[in-house]
């Protein structure tokens, strides 16, 4: 785990060859079961690789907005996310897009797994691989 936060990609940016984590936030999995698919066995400009990790709304309606809350607080406290998927309702997406923005991380609502990993991947790939969770919002949050 040390060597995770140490190659993160928070102010300092990513080291080459990285692990970076793409957080899936969902009632069911889903979603989380194709972002996982995609980004397996996948490497990105700087030769990073996907995690994905899964967590539950805790219901199929969106999910509690605390646990909606809670969600994108874990992913800003890893210093190697660079993209969050989830919430795909709007009015619940009002709940983590704050949190998630203070931290400049880009989340994604409207796409499958898939599309969502294929996303991370191009915006790393076209923009800064040195600042991946920048390039992700960038391109994201335009």
């Amino acid at each position: 785990m040390l060597t995770l936060i140490a190659s993160g990609c928070g102010e300092e940016g990513a080291q080459e060859g990285a692990e970076l984590t793409v957080y899936v936030s969902a009632p069911g999995q889903r979603l989380c079961e194709e972002a996982q698919a995609e980004a397996q066995g996948k490497r990105t400009t700087g030769d990073h690789t996907l995690r994905v990790v899964c967590l539950s709304t805790g219901s199929k309606d969106g999910g509690t907005l605390a646990k909606v809350g809670s969600n994108a607080r874990r992913a800003t406290a890893d210093s190697t996310t660079v993209a969050y998927v989830g919430e795909s309702d709007r009015e619940t997406r009002k709940q983590s897009q704050p949190i998630l923005a203070s931290a400049e991380i880009g989340q994604m609502g409207e796409l499958n797994g898939r599309e969502a990993i294929k996303a991370v991947i191009a915006a790393i790939d076209e923009g800064d691989s040195d600042d991946p969770r920048a390039a992700v919002y960038d391109a994201i949050e335009g």
